[in-house]
């Protein structure tokens, strides 16, 4: 099943795993953590939120946000502090 994504301003994109662990990646680089624990942490919130969306035909990518913060909070609270506080605004 096919996961979309309603944007800011209203438009679908699918659902895309590889953004979640990207993003959550780069928080936890910006917290000076080893490339080998970012990518631990990156691919345990990946797992968790392919869980989370999997019964879900689609939400919004503001709800997704906070759910990959709130996840991520339980692994790393810096990490989590760094994905959301540096949200790409454009």
């Amino acid at each position: 099943m096919d996961i979309h994504l309603v944007k800011r301003r209203g438009h679908i994109h699918p659902f895309d795993e590889r953004k979640v662990y990207a993003s959550c990646y780069a928080a936890c680089l910006s917290t000076h953590m080893d490339s080998q624990n970012a990518e631990k942490i990156a691919s345990k919130v990946t797992n968790d939120i392919k869980k989370w969306v999997k019964n879900r035909r689609k939400t919004t990518s503001d709800r997704l946000f906070k759910e990959i913060g709130k996840v991520m909070k339980g692994y790393n609270k810096d990490a989590a502090f760094m994905y959301v506080t540096h949200r790409d605004i454009s």
